[in-house]
Parts: structure tokens; C-alpha cells; sequence
């Protein structure tokens, strides 16, 4: 049992004090909650690449590239659910035409798992695959990260008091 001393100092080490981002309502054919974050460079669009070469820009832009990383995985995260739930609806709902009506309750049962089965043994290659790349980019937009924070510690431990970043 914590001690009421010890209370609040836990709670200023809570993640929701520091966190950048809030978590938007469920998106009806994804099912996934939208992340909005407090920094974003602008909204991601699906399917469309940056107008603008990071190339383009003088000075250090890994925080840029990290912003945008971040919703290009979004991004490839909605696609990908939106397309995989869409197509099984539909293949669902076709399959449900097909019963018969007088098909009782238990064997429209038994068919629709046999259904389920079907689809995840259908689609095992394409979510594999989808997960690779998930991964990939999800493991270069951690390190991305970790790199700009490490960039930023050592930016306040060269200059304690400078102020913050000069302009």
C-alpha cells in the first residue's frame, strides 16, 4: 500500500501529463480511434504523398520527418483496416444472402463459423504481410523519435539556460 506521502509525486510522473495527442471517436468502417496530435505538420492524405521534399528545407528537419512518419502510418493503418473491413462485410453479407430461410438457427450458426474460418485462412498471407510492414514502419518511427529526443536532451544539456531553441 502506497503511502499518501508518496501520492503525488507518482502523480507527476503520470503519462497523461505529458502526453500530445488526444484520441478522436471510432471511425465506422475502420473501428479504429483517429490519433490528433497537438504537433501535427498538417492532415495526413491518404494515398498522397508530401508536396513539399524534406530535401527542400535547410537545417535539421528530423522533427518534420518524424511528424509526418507518424501519420503516414496512421494513415497506412486506416487504409488498411478500412479495406479489410469493407471487403468482409461484403463477403459476409453475401454469405448470409446465400443461406437458406429455412436454415434454423443452429446450422446458420455452424455455417457462419465455418465462414469466419474461411476468411481468416484467406486472408492470413495478406494480414501477415500487413503486419510486417506495420512493424517496419512502426519500428523506424521509434527510432526517429528517440533520435529527436536525444537530439533535444543534448541540446538543453549543452545550454541549460538558453531558453529554448533559437529562431
Amino acid at each position: 500500500m502506497l503511502s499518501r506521502g508518496l501520492r503525488p509525486h507518482a502523480r507527476r510522473l503520470h503519462a497523461t501529463l505529458i502526453r500530445g495527442y488526444i484520441i478522436g471517436p471510432s471511425d465506422p468502417i475502420s473501428n479504429l480511434r483517429p490519433v490528433i496530435y497537438d504537433d501535427a505538420v498538417s492532415e495526413p492524405r491518404t494515398g498522397v504523398t508530401h508536396p513539399y521534399s524534406l530535401r527542400e528545407f535547410s537545417g535539421d528537419t528530423t522533427e518534420y520527418q518524424w511528424e509526418m512518419q507518424r501519420q503516414q502510418l496512421d494513415a497506412y493503418n486506416h487504409v488498411f483496416w478500412t479495406d479489410s473491413n469493407l471487403r468482409f462485410n461484403a463477403a459476409k453479407r453475401a454469405f448470409l444472402d446465400s443461406l437458406p430461410d429455412a436454415c434454423s438457427a443452429e446450422d446458420s450458426e455452424f455455417a457462419l463459423s465455418e465462414f469466419y474460418r474461411r476468411w481468416a485462412d484467406q486472408e492470413a498471407d495478406r494480414q501477415r504481410a500487413y503486419s510486417v510492414e506495420w512493424r517496419r514502419r512502426n519500428w523506424a518511427s521509434v527510432l526517429l523519435g528517440a533520435r529527436l529526443a536525444y537530439e533535444r536532451a543534448m541540446e538543453r544539456i549543452a545550454d541549460p539556460f538558453g531558453g529554448g531553441r533559437q529562431q
